[in-house]
């Protein structure tokens, strides 16, 4: 009986230990003996942490961008995105939008302090800058071996004009490279002003409509609305700015002798400048210009760089019924036409290849440049025809298209010539050629005089390109001071490098 009863205290104290152990693994066993359960529930949770690991691995990328005002669906929208990205590439993005009238001063703080960044959509009045910084990362070789598709999409020709000193710094976004620039006018105010769209070419044409339009709509009605980021969009179009960013150094376009002048002192640009004033004092252009970061909707006259069918979009985002669009400059490659648009990596990114592979689906993948373009699938935009044809739902989505990728893979807006990209192609294919066309200036021993150049030329340009200064007053003191910040030390090395290259 003793030792019966010493078995039966070792069977059980065995078999509270058994219980103990399992509990600690875990286990949430129906009875002592479950042990498939156990293992299944084992299965389950080691699932559950490889998924998490999953997501973990999944980069998620900083890309800095121009845009207006974030609406409230933009998260659930980028969200849609980076599901389908993270399937298809493994890589999420996290757009940042600064304004259009913030953007200038947001990316320059962005570079100047090294705040991180993967992806930033620059420009032909930046990026030459940036490269010179070190803030951005040679892709020359990196975009052939990573995104061989997106290397063969774009054309040389592109390619080459986003070279610095033979080398790709950046992703040309390949759409309309060439300029050509577009009057755009509300219908309404042709009709009701008995406007003739076929003698308008010159800024002095629109003398008269914008008057007539003033006069009739009355004292707080603008013909002419301005922002300062963008004053009279394509007022410099005749001067090559020599990829500086730096309107007032340039070489006329259709000049055979390349000679580098300071443009603000030539004749057409003063006589222009002096009609933009004018028109300022007379209240066609809105008296806050210079200081205006947003267009207001439903504007009944802007000039812009644009193609055949853009109208379809801006009366979507404008509110406006009908706009008629007049050519009146180009098609034209330049080299900063062709910088006009370019997305780079950020030199310190740790995520370089996955930088290009998710531009590389950007230019590539229909559904994804769609996206990007219109926002939220079934809010923002409903696919007509496939990924062919979109119908535009709302007016709200911030992100610009021509910042993104090419316009090869975009739909097309209902309303729009159902072959408006082949038009474009057709400009580019058409488009006569800047007589510096390929030449960049090379501004590596240049960087103190172009800042400081550059510094003198933002301080003023707002009020001088808005019309708000007198221009007979005010270019004199800006040229003299940009002299004395180093222009004539930038013009005398721009014409040796232009000499040198066109040897």
């Amino acid at each position: 009986m003793k030792r019966s009863w010493k078995l039966l205290s070792t069977l059980c104290i065995v078999m509270l230990l058994m219980s103990s152990l399992a509990a600690c693994g875990g286990s949430n066993s129906k009875s002592e003996g479950s042990g498939g359960d156990a293992n299944s529930t084992a299965q389950t949770n080691s699932g559950d942490t490889d998924k998490a690991k999953d997501s973990a691995d999944i980069p998620t990328l900083v890309w800095w961008t121009i845009g207006g005002t974030v609406p409230d669906n933009f998260d659930k929208a980028i969200a849609a995105m980076n599901e389908y990205t993270a399937e298809k590439i493994g890589v999420k993005i996290d757009i940042k939008v600064a304004s259009w009238g913030d953007w200038d001063t947001k990316i320059n703080t962005i570079v100047n302090t090294g705040e991180p960044f993967d992806i930033m959509f620059t420009n032909n009045t930046k990026y030459n800058q940036q490269v010179s910084m070190g803030a951005f990362a040679d892709i020359t070789d990196l975009v052939q071996s990573e995104s061989p598709e997106l290397y063969k999409l774009i054309p040389e020709k592109v390619w080459d004009g986003t070279k610095i000193e033979g080398k790709i710094y950046s992703v040309p976004t390949y759409k309309d490279s060439s300029v050509t620039q577009y009057w755009v006018f509300d219908n309404k105010f042709v009709q009701k002003y008995g406007i003739d769209l076929n003698n308008i070419k010159t800024l002095q044409d629109l003398d008269k409509p914008l008057h007539d339009m003033k006069a009739g709509e009355g004292k707080n009605f603008y013909p002419l609305p301005l922002t300062q980021s963008d004053g009279f969009n394509g007022f410099m179009n005749s001067y090559d700015d020599l990829t500086l960013g730096l309107a007032p150094i340039g070489v006329k376009f259709d000049d055979p002798s390349r000679k580098v002048v300071s443009t603000l002192e030539q004749s057409d640009v003063m006589e222009n400048l002096k009609l933009l004033h004018q028109w300022y004092k007379d209240g066609i252009i809105n008296p806050d210009a210079p200081t205006k970061g947003e267009p207001d909707k439903g504007r009944a006259f802007f000039s812009a760089q644009a193609f055949p069918g853009a109208e379809a979009n801006w009366q979507i985002t404008e509110g406006v019924e009908k706009y008629d669009m007049v050519q009146t400059f180009g098609p034209l490659f330049t080299t900063s036409t062709i910088q006009g648009s370019l997305n780079a990596i950020s030199a310190n990114s740790k995520y370089k290849n996955e930088a290009l592979k998710y531009l590389e689906l950007v230019n590539t993948d229909p559904k994804l440049r769609n996206m990007l373009a219109f926002g939220e699938l079934g809010v923002d935009y409903d696919n007509v025809n496939g990924e062919k044809v979109i119908e535009r739902k709302t007016d709200t989505w911030p992100l610009a298209a021509y910042t993104q990728g090419t316009f090869f893979d975009l739909a097309v807006t209902k309303g729009a010539p159902e072959d408006q990209w082949e038009q474009v192609r057709k400009l580019n294919e058409e488009a006569s050629s800047s007589s510096i066309l390929g030449f960049a200036l090379d501004i590596s021993n240049l960087s103190t005089e172009v800042a400081n150049t550059k510094a003198v030329w933002d301080k003023y340009r707002y009020e001088l390109m808005t019309g708000a200064s007198d221009p007979e007053v005010m270019v004199p003191k800006i040229v003299a001071e940009m002299k004395a910040a180093g222009m004539e030390a930038i013009m005398k090395a721009a014409q040796e490098q232009i000499e040198a290259y066109f040897k």
